[in-house]
């Protein structure tokens, strides 16, 4: 089995996310910062109490997620990037649900 074992650029640690041989520093920065705004979102969203946090964490994933979509160079970025943007989504609409972004700071 000639496939087996990759001798390229491939065959470094860490570079899964470059399926195309190429380095995409910047773009795997960001779909980890989509990935990571979103766990927060996501994991903030399951207490009430910080419903302002998750609100604007998960439009902060929205943003770079979007961004991170539209410059993406490879299968696996896109894929790490939409996971990241369906935990800031849902921890969004959760925040938004217990209360918002402001909840009564602006009266």
């Amino acid at each position: 089995m000639a496939q087996a074992a990759q001798h390229g650029p491939l065959a470094r640690a860490g570079s899964w996310m470059n399926t195309d041989g190429r380095p995409h520093p910047r773009e795997n920065r960001l779909a980890f910062l989509t990935l990571a705004l979103g766990a927060a979102a996501a994991i903030t969203a399951i207490f009430s109490g910080l419903h302002i946090i998750s609100a604007w964490v998960g439009v902060a994933g929205l943003l770079a997620g979007g961004w991170t979509q539209m410059h993406s160079a490879t299968t696996a970025q896109r894929f790490v990037t939409v996971i990241g943007l369906g935990a800031a989504g849902v921890g969004l609409y959760i925040g938004l649900a217990n209360g918002g972004f402001w909840n009564g700071w602006l009266d």
